[in-house]
């Protein structure tokens, strides 16, 4: 990889432009092709399938357009940039040029760059800093990773975190923070809900335009590390994966994350020469969620059974056309990264359905079959609703797949697509009986886990769950187990806690993993190169990761 791209991509950050990147959706920007290309104009296109957005750039918000589409990365700036596909690389510098850990991880210190500046021209500084620390501390909705910030003291020029426990498990979430002006956010009375229409942040780019369709954003002339070589980000919001693929294939869309049935006839084929992609995978996966909350979902029996005659091959060949990475472990760790953190009794584990397994499980449980009806344990027939967003083709056909396999068991489901906007809310505040969904993905299985089961970010039904927990799984034993695992000082310490995690995540299966979570895209090399490859992963190819920020910087015209 480039050790050597990224060390020179800094070095030279002050001439060139670190660029910011935004996914977005919208058919409105067709045309910006045609004739000398995106490329000529200093215009890179950027589209999603996520449908129609309100305008909001509240960066904290998982559900704002600026977090759905990705450019609020474009905006706002983090402290140090990582390789979400390296995570265990060491970070490049970014608002800070130094951040040091002492303690056991439970005190940082972050020297800021002192060139550092907002895009209205005032000077970023260490009191920013700590206020965007504030910030997250003292509104629980705004801080989606659940850090346990303690102390935040200003020093000089230099940021002082304490921890009351190790963050060994968090130091990329905290150095990747991104900052926020304390001279425009402390007037916002409830930033928990602030829109945010008008944002200003110290990247390289400014919001130009919203529509429900399209987002631009313009460089800032006078960004603080250079200029830019990409002069205008469009964000375009297609209604569907269909929508989106088809702006791909004729060039008006120039770098998605999209779904396609079949990726080589679709795309590919139509210009060989330029139409790239590369799906990476993570320690993350894509599940189907329940809600445990709502009965009869409650009842663990129910959910493992559930998950013991979901046919992830099917999922894989017809849901995922072989794109997505197939998850053959009934842990959900995905193979064959993952293999290291396997528990010795799960080495030899499949997920080959076994559906007289499942029977004999429910019916241990108190569930009867009865006239080929499922009835739970109090007498009521077993009934659910799949959700997800109308478009996503590759989760509606899992869904339809799983809907299936279910109904072997004696339960009937229903599938109801919403906008992507609507079935966010429903997600984040617990809305929904079950929907195919992602977890977040870390250098350990650790973050997967924690995303799924901790009981530390844990909301009640109808409050938002940012970025945790959606479906709202008390485990007290899963949350002292991440604790642990957070905390330890000693490998043998980690890997009780990981054997622990796997079981409670087979035993009682919160989450089904359905597929390995790639980090991917599509993107042209017509008007621009420069993108990261398998043999040069400098930063994850996806434009609604942190570090499409580097790979904006990166990007240069085609010639």
């Amino acid at each position: 990889m480039s050790v050597r791209r990224r060390h020179t991509l800094r070095a030279l950050s002050a001439a060139t432009a670190v660029v910011a990147l935004a996914a977005g959706c919208s058919s409105a920007n067709s045309g910006a092709n045609k004739g000398g290309g995106a490329g000529a104009s200093g215009v890179l296109t950027l589209g999603k399938p996520d449908g129609p957005q309100t305008n909001n750039s509240n960066p904290f918000l998982a559900t704002s357009a600026s977090a759905t589409l990705g450019y609020r990365f474009m905006i706002y700036e983090p402290l140090a940039m990582t390789n979400q596909i390296r995570p265990t690389d060491k970070a490049d510098p970014w608002l800070a040029t130094a951040w040091d850990w002492e303690s056991n991880f439970t005190k940082v210190t972050f020297t800021l760059d002192k060139r550092a500046k907002w895009a209205d021209g005032k000077p970023l500084t260490a009191a920013d800093v700590a206020f965007t620390f504030e910030l997250l501390k003292k509104h629980p909705a705004l801080n989606g990773n659940g850090i346990p910030y303690d102390g935040i003291a200003v020093e000089g020029e230099k940021v002082v975190l304490t921890f009351k426990e190790s963050q060994f498990v968090n130091q990329n979430k905290i150095i990747t923070t991104y900052v926020v002006p304390k001279h425009i956010w402390e007037k916002v009375e409830n930033p928990e809900t602030w829109p945010n229409r008008t944002p200003v942040g110290s990247g390289p780019y400014k919001l130009k335009t919203f529509t429900p369709q399209t987002t631009t954003l313009t460089a800032t002339p006078d960004y603080w590390k250079g200029e830019t070589k990409v002069k205008e980000l469009r964000y375009s919001a297609y209604n569907d994966n269909s929508a989106a693929t088809t702006a791909l294939a004729n060039g008006k869309l120039e770098w998605s994350f999209v779904f396609m049935p079949n990726y080589k006839q679709l795309y590919i084929a139509k210009d060989p020469k330029n139409h790239k992609l590369w799906f990476p995978s993570g320690l993350g996966i894509h599940g189907l969620w329940f809600n445990t909350a709502r009965k009869p979902f409650d009842n663990p029996a129910l959910r493992k059974a559930m998950a013991m005659v979901i046919d992830r091959k099917a999922i894989h060949v017809q849901a995922q056309a072989t794109l997505y990475p197939e998850i053959s472990n009934p842990t959900g760790i995905p193979l064959p990264a993952g293999e290291p953190f396997l528990a010795p009794e799960y080495k030899s584990a499949t997920t080959a359905p076994d559906v007289d397994g499942a029977k004999a499980l429910l019916k241990d449980a108190g569930f009867q079959l009865s006239g080929g009806v499922l009835k739970d344990p109090g007498g009521k027939p077993v009934e659910l609703t799949f959700t997800d967003p109308a478009g996503w083709n590759d989760y509606i056909t899992g869904l339809s797949i799983i809907k299936d396999n279910i109904k072997q068991l004696g339960i009937e489901a229903k599938v109801k697509t919403q906008t992507a906007e609507a079935w966010g809310n429903d997600v984040a505040t617990g809305n929904f009986d079950a929907t195919l969904h992602w977890t977040n993905s870390g250098a350990t299985p650790y973050d997967m886990y924690q995303n799924i089961m901790d009981g530390a970010i844990l909301q009640p039904i109808g409050k938002s769950a940012q970025l945790g927990n959606f479906g709202r799984f008390k485990s007290p034993e899963a949350t002292a187990a991440l604790k642990e695992y957070a905390n330890a000082t000693d490998d043998p310490t980690r890997t009780k806690a990981m054997n622990t995690l796997q079981k409670i995540m087979v035993e009682q299966a919160p989450v089904v993993p359905t597929a390995a979570a790639p980090i991917g895209a599509e993107y042209s090399t017509k008007n621009w190169v420069g993108w990261p490859t398998e043999k040069d992963p400098y930063a994850a190819p996806q434009h609604t990761q942190p570090d499409a920020l580097e790979v904006v910087l990166n990007l240069e015209p085609a010639k």
